[in-house]
């Protein structure tokens, strides 16, 4: 066969690692993991059954876990309380607690690791009898604005605790703003707002509401978490959470809204952050273990996926696997 007359051969910029390495466009490294961690106070790890390999941690399976992330190169870690049924209140007052599980846990975090951002998850799920973001009605509404009152309670005892980075993730209406005027008047004024700008009603976070007991016990969250169908309305949040003066901006889930991660990421100048919420998790670990998947691999471009949309930091529980992966050039 006759040689081809092209001038153009893209393949020219694959033919070695050397080229594909010096033109790689997008790159991923664990200073772009936020590592997402579930807390309780027993004295004993305790598997989560729908995550292998993650547990819900005491406070000494805490402390050895953020060790490890933290000598794998993974500066940053959020962290979300399973709490005793009995602490769990309509008004979700144990949200607030300065001597709770979350706070007093970020001030021991702080204390061992200054150089480590800790971000908080501000939502009542955790702390609701009704297993809702937000409090409930008599006739079963989530109500907003007395909500908001008590996310900003919630925000500031973190912010007193040593939190670096308030991340509202309850969808109500104007708590960003209530949020950074309340941190701001006590003079937090550098603690960051990671706003959960585009939640969606995903049916992908089975698992995370198993490893916190966080279900709703009646109805669901569509009236405040956003229709998986829609993506202008994710933008129509973007404007409003940088208006109210959001620092970053977040989409979850990642790896099924990748249109959206990177439609905000064309609307916004913002850092934008993505979510590989524990359903994502739970499918690649479940296909791994049957063999039907290269586990390393199908992490690895998932992960590198998520970046490729645009975002710039990625929330999840394959972060200190991903790491150590990226740290001995398996990536």
């Amino acid at each position: 066969m006759a040689r081809l007359d092209l001038l153009s051969r893209p393949r020219r910029n694959r033919k070695s690692a050397a080229i594909r390495d010096a033109i790689r466009e997008t790159w991923l490294g664990p200073e772009h993991f936020i590592y997402p961690l579930f807390l309780h106070e027993g004295g004993e790890d305790i598997p989560i059954s729908s995550m292998p390999g993650k547990f819900r941690l005491s406070a000494d399976g805490l402390v050895r876990e953020v060790g490890r992330a933290v000598e794998l190169g993974i500066r940053s870690v959020v962290v979300f309380p399973a709490i005793d049924e009995a602490l769990k209140t309509n008004g979700g007052i144990e949200a607030y607690n300065p001597e709770g599980l979350i706070q007093t846990t970020i001030t021991d975090l702080k204390r061992r690791w200054p150089e480590l951002a800790v971000v908080t998850d501000v939502a009542l799920d955790p702390y609701s009898s009704a297993g809702h973001d937000g409090i409930v009605s008599e006739d079963g509404r989530i109500l907003n604005d007395e909500t908001v009152e008590v996310l900003v309670r919630q925000a500031l005892s973190h912010a007193r605790a040593g939190a670096d980075v308030i991340s509202p993730s309850d969808m109500m209406d104007g708590r960003v703003q209530a949020i950074r005027e309340g941190l701001d008047d006590e003079g937090f004024t550098e603690v960051s707002i990671l706003a959960y700008t585009a939640k969606y009603a995903s049916a992908y976070y089975g698992p995370f509401r198993e490893a916190l007991d966080s279900a709703p016990k009646h109805g669901d969250k569509k009236t405040y978490q956003m229709d998986p169908a829609n993506v202008r309305e994710a933008l129509r949040e973007v404007i409003l959470d940088e208006d109210e003066g959001a620092d970053m901006v977040m989409v979850k889930p990642a790896g099924p809204y990748l249109d959206v991660i990177r439609a905000v990421r064309e609307a916004t100048a913002l850092p934008v952050a993505a979510y590989q919420v524990s359903g994502e998790y739970a499918m690649l670990k479940a296909a791994s273990e049957r063999g039907w998947l290269d586990e390393r691999k199908v992490v690895l471009e998932s992960l590198i996926a998520i970046r490729r949309a645009g975002a710039d930091l990625i929330l999840s529980y394959f972060a200190p696997e991903a790491a150590a992966w990226l740290k001995a050039g398996e990536g």
